[in-house]
């Protein structure tokens, strides 16, 4: 890989990159015929520019020197112009239950490929442990997807993501305080754990906000009942991956950080791309964000006197980037060691060892009472009653023998001290 470092990049002025409505208004892609990954690219830059906006609003927000705040909201502007150009390539005909398949794709590749290449045996805990319920969260959307739009899933994924229970959602419903991590040492972390940390935070994050906002509009009962659910669990995965990020670093750090993400996460984009008129988006786009994330270097220095490369003492360098591709194998060996796993405190636990008295029960069972309205439960039942079986897309069996079932959803698995 030739080294690229976006600190020694001719960035573009923020000045000059503002655009018409016009150009805003990108040409969206063909649902048919574009790549899944395309499509999850789009969603990750859109939440990267989601998680970009809002922290420097809440900078904003804590800063009380108006000619920073200037500065600043320079930067927020064009970020916001970004992100409307990006969330511009979803096409109308797309919809809410289709797009949010690819949602979930990205959680699942995405997740498994920070996954496999992060350091920090801790993340990599992390990662491990989501990583399964958002794989649940594609099983339980594709049952109502067959149901509601009588698409079969694995049309829109490509054939690159399995489609089958995972740790079942019922059983991801967790006392919050379990949800709260350590978070890493920005001094001693290398710089992918750094970079790991950020990025599955802000994706999950965008996941989180768009199940929230949708869940109410969508057509049927049973529909709003399951983004709302899930959209539960999306918060519960912010949250942890959110613990995760250092809390020592200054808000001018975070935002150089939050800029760094966001060179690297399009340039990683541009070369991973197949379709030529995405990837000249992201190639604008990186460059624009060179120029943001030199600026903000430059704000470092002039208001907490520090360099760049007090923060970056690799030296920048982009570390090796981020491709998709398939990650079946991974999630199958991750299911079969860990499916049975629930979040303790810290760290993380077989269910089969958990106290009886542990808060984990009493909150699951207070949030799931009664079962038979378990948003996704109800959704898998009623897939079986009209079909016969749950809709699955599996190279072989699950490997946990207690969710192969396919004419009965499993609400004791990863849930129950049940033997």
């Amino acid at each position: 890989m030739n080294v690229v470092n976006p600190f020694k990049e001719k960035g573009i002025k923020i000045e000059k990159t503002y655009e018409n409505w016009k150009k805003l208004a990108a040409k969206p892609y063909n649902p048919k015929t574009t790549s899944p990954f395309t499509k999850v690219r789009i969603i990750l830059l859109n939440g990267v520019e989601f998680e970009a906006n809002w922290y420097s609003h809440q900078f904003h927000r804590h800063c009380n020197n108006n000619d920073l705040r200037r500065e600043i909201a320079l930067i927020r502007r064009r970020e916001q112009q970004q992100q409307k150009k990006i969330a511009a390539l979803k096409p109308i005909e797309e919809t809410v239950l289709q797009h949010t398949m690819g949602y979930e794709q990205l959680a699942v590749e995405l997740t498994a490929i920070l996954a496999q290449h992060v350091k920090d045996k801790y993340v990599k805990k992390a990662l491990d442990f989501a990583l399964l319920e958002d794989f649940d969260h594609v099983y339980r959307f594709g049952n109502l997807l067959e149901m509601d739009e009588g698409i079969k899933a694995e049309t829109l994924l490509g054939c690159y993501t399995e489609i089958m229970p995972g740790r079942p959602t019922i059983a991801e419903h967790r006392y919050p305080a379990d949800e709260i991590k350590k978070f890493i040492n920005s001094e001693s972390a290398d710089l992918f754990t750094k970079l790991t940390v950020n990025i599955i935070t802000a994706a999950e994050q965008q996941t989180m906000n768009f199940y929230m906002n949708q869940a109410n509009f969508y057509k049927n009962e049973l529909g709003r009942k399951l983004f709302s659910e899930i959209a539960m669990i999306e918060e519960q995965h912010v949250s942890q991956y959110g613990s995760l990020l250092d809390t020592n670093c200054s808000w001018l750090e975070g935002l150089l950080m939050h800029e760094y993400v966001e060179c690297y996460l399009y340039y990683s984009c541009y070369e991973d791309e197949s379709d030529e008129y995405v990837k000249e988006i992201w190639r604008n786009f990186y460059y624009e964000e060179c120029g943001h994330l030199q600026k903000v270097a430059e704000l470092l220095k002039k208001y907490e006197g520090k360099n760049w490369i007090d923060v970056f003492p690799c030296g920048g360098d982009f570390p090796e980037l981020l491709k998709f591709g398939g990650n079946k194998e991974y999630v199958r060996k991750v299911l079969k060691q860990t499916g049975c796993h629930t979040a303790d405190l810290e760290d993380y636990a077989k269910i089969s060892d958990m106290p009886e008295n542990a808060n984990y029960f009493k909150y699951n069972t207070t949030v799931n009472k009664p079962i038979s309205e378990v948003a996704s439960h109800e959704v898998i039942e009623k897939h079986i009653k009209k079909y016969g079986e749950d809709y699955r897309f599996e190279e072989s069996q699950n490997p946990i023998p207690t969710l192969r079932d396919r004419t009965q959803d499993n609400v004791d698995f990863a849930r129950t001290l049940k033997k």
